[in-house]
């Protein structure tokens, strides 16, 4: 049969739709990624995240049961988030889908008895072919007030560094150049496992396979953060001068009523010993404006820590109120208009950093790598960008370059969150 996978939300269904993919296309189907042709089979894999996660989850869905009604789908089936943590309601409000799998029945969709989707290195790439993400655990074991993801994927499980690095040998041998390690929290990774943080072993491991150019880390936990990973960092030029942690605020109040830890020194002290020890690092954070307990003055207190901190690369998210978490019984009591509102104050003080940090880079040459082509450009990034989420470098057509290769640009222009460039003859 023909299947055509949907993956919504974060990078981790990515990697999911990816190994589901592969032990259907090992049953003899033929499977592919976003098409809109006809097929027989689409499975929309679904984010839970937030409310807007949610929305867009439940719009796609309502839009391949229209396709099914036109005779352009025979069956959908819906998987992830979504359908963990809200089967039994959206059983009885669509009826029309033909099946809801949470994590435990995905073997029953697969028909086989035996699936982990961290048990297995197989898996086929829905990213272009120069790189791929790597997901090193599942579940996460912190208590924050207003996640909802240890309801919904439970307990951290880390996936053994044999069988990663066996994955990545694999990834490499295909041709994946560009490596993001994923997890709910990278940081824990291998506490489960041997009863300490093994990142930094694992790191060391991943930057002896061959073929690898760049390796990135993404959703680092603050508390208690393993500075020796700075120290692999530091030592393999594989890794990329950047780190995605976010602190998701900075006041010692919300920190505790978000049940997050730490304190504001210790998220000050911790970014200045980052830069400190990898000169040159892009940090990547996201922050929640609007928490249910935030008063003006903290939202005041997170806007300078923006402006103190000047991060490369900043995402905020207005505050989301989830089912069954310690902060539902907060309720929602600031007003919509208030947090965007926040929201927005945040953002443009980020795009003003932004644009002054792309100004800094015109005149220098970077290592780009190529992500697509365009009618009149080229589409790129450099080490201090993760796709999707990121800058991008901009290059004229001129020279035919190709896709997933590096090459030299000069930076001749910048914008607020873009680069321009010429290739360096």
């Amino acid at each position: 049969m023909t299947i055509n996978f949907i993956t919504l939300g974060c990078s981790k269904n990515i990697v999911d739709s990816e190994v589901i993919a592969a032990r259907l296309a090992a049953k003899g189907h033929q499977v592919f990624f976003e098409g809109t042709m006809k097929s027989d089979i689409v499975i929309v894999n679904t984010c839970s995240f937030i409310g807007d996660a949610r929305e867009e989850s439940v719009n796609e869905i309502l839009a391949q049961i229209e396709r099914k009604q036109r005779r352009l789908v025979k069956k959908l089936y819906v998987v992830g988030c979504l359908a963990q943590r809200n089967k039994d309601d959206l059983v009885a409000e669509l009826p029309e889908v033909d099946g809801f799998y949470n994590f435990d029945e995905l073997k029953q969709l697969l028909d086989t008895a035996d699936f982990d989707l961290l048990g297995t290195s197989e898996r086929i790439l829905s990213t272009p072919k120069h790189y791929a993400y790597l997901k090193i655990s599942e579940g996460c074991d912190h208590s924050c007030s207003y996640c909802a993801i240890p309801l919904i994927r439970g307990k951290q499980v880390s996936k053994p560094i044999p069988l990663l690095v066996e994955e990545v040998r694999k990834l490499a041998d295909q041709g994946v150049k560009e490596l993001m390690l994923i997890a709910q929290d990278l940081t824990y990774y291998g506490i489960d496992l041997t009863g300490k943080r093994e990142l930094a072993n694992l790191m060391e491991a991943l930057a002896q396979v061959k073929g690898l150019q760049w390796i990135r880390l993404h959703y680092a936990y603050p508390i208690n953060f393993p500075y020796e990973i700075l120290d692999v960092m530091n030592a393999y030029p594989q890794y990329c001068k950047y780190l995605d942690i976010p602190f998701q605020h900075v006041s010692d109040d919300i920190l505790k009523d978000m049940r997050r830890g730490g304190s504001a020194q210790y998220i000050y002290d911790l970014i200045a010993r980052i830069r400190e020890t990898v000169p040159g690092i892009a940090l990547r954070t996201t922050l929640i404006s609007g928490y249910p307990t935030e008063t003006h003055e903290q939202h005041k207190e997170l806007v300078e820590f923006v402006r103190h901190n000047r991060f490369e690369r900043l995402g905020v998210f207005a505050y989301s109120q989830e089912d069954d978490t310690p902060a539902y019984d907060l309720g929602d009591p600031i007003r919509r208009s208030v947090k965007t509102r926040r929201v927005n104050e945040i953002m443009q003080l980020q795009q003003d950093i932004s644009l002054e940090f792309n100004q800094a880079k015109v005149g220098q040459t970077l290592k780009v790598i190529i992500d697509e082509e365009n009618d009149d450009c080229y589409v790129g990034r450099t080490e201090f960008d993760s796709p999707d989420v990121d800058n991008c470098v901009i290059i004229p057509k001129g020279k035919p370059l190709r896709i997933g290769e590096f090459y030299p640009i000069t930076i001749t222009e910048a914008a607020d969150y873009d680069l321009y460039g010429q290739l360096q003859s």
